[in-house]
C-alpha cells in the first residue's frame, strides 16, 4: 500500500515538474517532446545567406545563450533581413533549445 502511494506521489511530482519546466518556451510545446518550426517574418527580398543563433534552458532553472535576430545576422554576415524563422525543441521540458534562423544579404 505504501509503495503504491509513493509511486503515485512520485509520478505526480514528475508530471508537475515537467509542466512547470515547459512554461519557459514560447509557442506550441508538447509536454513530452516538441520539435516545432515557426515562421516569424518574411519580406519580398531574396536572401542567399543564413545565420543562426540559439539559447537553451535546463528545466527552467538555468538559461544560457543568445537567440536574438541581431546575433543570427552577425553569425551569417547579413545586413538586410529577408526572413526570420524560429525552432523550438524540447524533451520533457527538461531540455529546451530555441533557435533563430535569419536569411538575407
Amino acid at each position: 500500500q505504501n509503495e503504491i502511494r509513493t509511486m503515485k506521489t512520485l509520478l505526480l511530482g514528475i508530471l508537475g515538474a515537467t509542466l512547470l519546466c515547459s512554461c519557459g518556451t514560447m509557442g506550441p510545446i508538447g509536454v513530452v517532446y516538441s520539435d516545432v518550426n515557426k515562421p516569424q517574418m518574411a519580406t519580398s527580398a531574396s536572401g542567399i545567406r543564413t545565420g543562426q543563433s540559439e539559447s537553451k534552458s535546463y528545466c527552467g532553472l538555468v538559461a544560457l545563450g543568445d537567440s536574438s535576430v541581431e546575433t543570427a545576422k552577425k553569425n551569417g554576415g547579413i545586413k538586410t533581413v529577408s526572413a526570420v524563422d524560429t525552432k523550438v525543441y524540447s524533451i520533457l521540458g527538461i531540455y529546451n533549445k530555441y533557435t533563430t534562423t535569419v536569411s538575407g544579404n
